[in-house]
């Protein structure tokens, strides 16, 4: 689909949430927590301050009653994030409910992979249809020093049998960081000779308690392109999807690789997508200051229209293209946003 970028055009009906923009919006992120069980470097300090503030985070009626609002405004893609969407204990429940909205086409879901032995085969039955597995690298010592927990051999058993099944679609983000990771391209493009997967290598976002973003291991989308160019010069460009925006295949693989330009933001014109914070806030931008809060209204008994006025209000809230001026940023951590 083709965006104008003409403000104020009434071509779409009224139904479907449409931006400032003339942009489509039918794919929302649901932060169901803002907990995780690891501690990466790009994203939050080992001391990070959870929220003890249970009452505010969505409880499984309150995310089914935003799925069917926004089922109803023509979204047809949810994707649930955290934190780690899997120490919800009701993330299978929250999947299968979600399949049965009339207009969700696709139920996805991102992890880090750490619990996911526990949950993949509930998941499958649930009717998850894609999973993104977050995995920065394929050594051990880096795991521990990445992450700051001791759990590479299970992360990696699991993702050995993630990919043992082609019941759902997988895809595996990398966060590709100079003098970090960036060695190890190669490894993760391996994955997709044999496997029918798409390996994502992103860029640093600076969302990660002021850690490591000053420090000069961004590494990005043009130098991830040059470097996948100078490995594999047979690569095959086609077209890349939202995000994805430099799409590749390789002569004689099953699977892809992408890139996405988290930082340099190229996608940002054709952004179909807002998130709902894991306490009830929808952010229309990564880098939106403050978002609007849904839970007085969603907890108050209003009607659906209420609801409807607010994504309404928040898509209309969309930038045309992303701002990343560090100062305009509150957040400290990709955990307080979902994903």
């Amino acid at each position: 689909m083709s965006y104008s970028g003409t403000k104020g055009s009434n071509a779409l009906l009224q139904s479907t949430l449409v931006d400032d923009f003339n942009r489509p919006v039918d794919y929302v992120r649901i932060a169901v927590t803002s907990s995780c069980n690891l501690r990466c470097s790009y994203c939050m300090r080992e001391d990070h301050k959870e929220t003890a503030d249970t009452e505010s985070l969505l409880k499984i009626r309150d995310i089914n009653t935003i799925i069917d609002v926004l089922a109803g405004l023509g979204v047809t893609k949810i994707r649930f994030t955290g934190g780690e969407p899997l120490l919800r204990k009701d993330i299978v429940e929250l999947v299968r409910q979600a399949k049965t909205h009339t207009g969700i086409k696709t139920v996805s879901l991102t992890t880090n992979g750490l619990l996911l032995d526990r949950f993949l085969p509930a998941l499958i039955d649930a009717g998850l249809d894609s999973l993104n597995f977050s995995i920065d690298t394929l050594d051990d010592n880096r795991y521990r020093a990445i992450t700051r927990r001791e759990e590479f051999k299970r992360v990696r058993e699991n993702l050995d049998m993630l990919l043992k099944t082609d019941a759902i679609s997988v895809k595996l983000n990398v966060v590709l960081m100079r003098d970090i990771n960036s060695d190890e391209l190669q490894r993760f493009v391996d994955f997709t000779k044999d496997h029918s997967v798409t390996v994502r290598f992103i860029e640093l976002q600076p969302f990660d308690d002021n850690q490591i973003w000053r420090t000069g291991k961004f590494f990005s989308a043009d130098k991830i392109r040059a470097l996948l160019q100078s490995y594999y010069p047979d690569l095959n460009p086609v077209r890349g999807y939202a995000t994805e925006y430099f799409s590749y295949t390789q002569p004689d693989h099953k699977g892809s690789i992408a890139i996405i330009p988290a930082f340099t933001r190229n996608f940002c014109t054709g952004c179909n997508k807002i998130r709902i914070t894991s306490n009830g806030q929808i952010i229309s931008c990564l880098y939106e200051k403050k978002g609007i809060n849904l839970l007085p209204i969603l907890r108050g008994n209003a009607p659906h229209s209420a609801l409807i006025e607010l994504f309404r209000q928040a898509v209309s809230q969309k930038p045309q293209d992303g701002k990343h001026t560090l100062n305009n940023s509150v957040r400290t951590s990709m955990s307080e946003i979902g994903g």
